[in-house]
């Protein structure tokens, strides 16, 4: 491992790390290990641009910087410490195990953004591991969460991909490949409890504070600032899942170490979107249970707020009864504020602008006919978004259900219902079509350009897979075969842990 000189063109990160100045005991300072051969697959030049990077430089030498090999001048790598409910059950250490963090970066439009590598070596959080990632689980993700950002889901990014040119170890040999990602921070529920756990009230104000100034500093003059603090996150958190359950998203793995505090998704591990709509959908080979479930994910942000909340106590009041008093009512109205994101968006989903009592039932009975007619999630809304403004689209609406009669029923109180509104047919098309996505990153597309990363070294797909995701409410005839479901034979059940 080599850090970069002073040297003008070798200083592509102006650095401002303020993560490395809290106390010693929120991380551990770690340099990332060395690749052997890194070959850079994949540089994501409108985003370095954006963070104010320098694209040549990058462009020259990312593959040593984006493996470690270089550490960028500025730079101080660390791995986070943090602990998590996994599952349910709570491990009071966990950490970045295979994730170093370089450093933080103010972008263009002066927000404090970090830059982290994903599978950069072991750490000592580890607990035994290599540090290391594989191939595929970095596709992946480097094609979810530029899928997320295009779909206006508040996600982590992904910076670049390196292949490593050196094998990892599981179930099998793979190559092996380094992510980089950029967050508005990594700070976690997770990062917390690891104070919490231990008894560490100070830990957790000095966190608290450190959260406040740098994604809630409105919040900082208030009268009670941690508890206005938890009401802020639980407001983030409402509105990012109700936007996975509009997109028919299902991230497999809501520990509480995988839900930041600033309100963005992360960690695409066995995540997956939906093709047939059924609310008990899972995918995660982890999840036997059922747990993270795709109608299970507000239940269970609701419970990782509560965890929170559970840390927060001895800011929000001295007396512990009136701290859980206040916590308490943050939680509930968890509940509420998802509801109200929810349905605001599924009201613009099927074309609703006014607000009546009915139309919960009329939304609702829209799912249960789409269950029951193993009908596309993607594929009906964008149909009907056709059907908005051109009755002639109702024959391709139908057919996504297996049974085209009880659909067609719901169309009709469906028409009955706009027939009240104040906007135009195709005011309202053009609105439903800007939040009814026509292509995803569906299940078979990912993992038909990983295989062919992985076992041929062509990498073909995953480009033409990003070209296709970074407009996914256009319909461009080139790709319309994107939009199209799986072939019973390219279903993709179940997904996997990039560990």
């Amino acid at each position: 491992m080599t850090i970069l000189s002073d040297a003008p063109t070798s200083r592509p990160f102006p650095f401002d790390n303020s993560y490395a100045r809290l106390p010693r005991n929120f991380f551990a300072r770690q340099a990332p290990s060395s690749a052997a051969e890194p070959w850079l697959i994949k540089l994501n030049e409108p985003l370095a641009d954006d963070l104010g990077l320098d694209v040549e430089a990058l462009k020259r030498d990312g593959a040593a910087i984006f493996s470690g090999n270089l550490v960028p001048e500025g730079a101080d790598p660390l791995a986070m410490a943090y602990a998590g409910h996994q599952f349910g059950s709570f491990v009071p250490q966990l950490g970045d195990g295979r994730a170093i963090l370089l450093g933080e970066v103010i972008d263009k439009h002066g927000k404090r953004r970090d830059i982290q590598l994903k599978g950069a070596g072991a750490t000592p959080f580890s607990r035994r591991g290599d540090g290391r990632a594989a191939l595929g689980p970095v596709l992946r993700e480097y094609i979810v969460s530029e899928a997320m950002h295009a779909l206006g889901v508040p996600a982590t990014r992904a910076l670049a991909a390196v292949s490593t040119g050196q094998p990892v170890y599981r179930e099998q040999i793979l190559p092996g490949a380094v992510f980089t990602r950029v967050a508005a921070s990594h700070i976690r529920v997770g990062t917390f409890q690891f104070f919490a756990a231990r008894g560490d009230t100070e830990g957790v104000r000095a966190l608290a504070d450190y959260v406040i100034d740098r994604h809630y500093p409105e919040l900082k003059d208030g009268a009670n600032p941690y508890i206005a603090l938890f009401e802020a996150i639980a407001e983030r958190q409402a509105a990012l899942i109700a936007r996975w359950l509009h997109v028919g998203f299902i991230h497999g793995v809501m520990n509480t170490d995988n839900m930041t505090v600033s309100g963005e998704t992360i960690d695409f591990g066995p995540c997956a979107f939906m093709d047939a709509y059924d609310p008990g959908t899972v995918f995660s080979s982890i999840d036997q249970n059922g747990r993270y479930a795709y109608a299970s994910q507000p239940g269970i942000g609701q419970w990782n707020l509560a965890r929170l909340g559970e840390t927060l106590l001895p800011l929000i009041n001295a007396d512990q009864e009136k701290a859980v008093e206040t916590a308490n009512v943050v939680i509930k109205d968890y509940g509420e504020r998802f509801q109200l994101h929810w349905m605001r968006g599924m009201r613009e989903k099927i074309g609703l602008a006014d607000v009546e009592d009915d139309d919960l039932s009329l939304i609702q009975s829209l799912l249960s006919t789409m269950q029951a007619g193993q009908a596309d999630f993607t594929l009906t809304f964008r149909r009907l978004s056709h059907l908005a403004v051109d009755d002639g689209a109702e024959h391709a609406f139908l057919k996504t259900f297996s049974d085209g009669t009880a659909a067609a029923e719901w169309l009709a109180r469906w028409r009955e219902r706009l027939a009240r509104e104040t906007t135009t047919g195709t005011e309202r098309g053009v609105a439903m079509l800007g939040v009814n996505p026509a292509v995803i990153p569906r299940n078979h597309r990912i993992e038909q350009a990983i295989v062919a990363a992985v076992e041929d070294a062509d990498f073909s797909l995953f480009e033409a897979l990003l070209d296709v995701l970074a407009k996914p409410y256009e319909e461009r005839a080139q790709f319309a075969a994107y939009m199209e479901p799986p072939k019973p034979e390219e279903q993709v059940l179940q997904t996997f842990c990039g560990t």
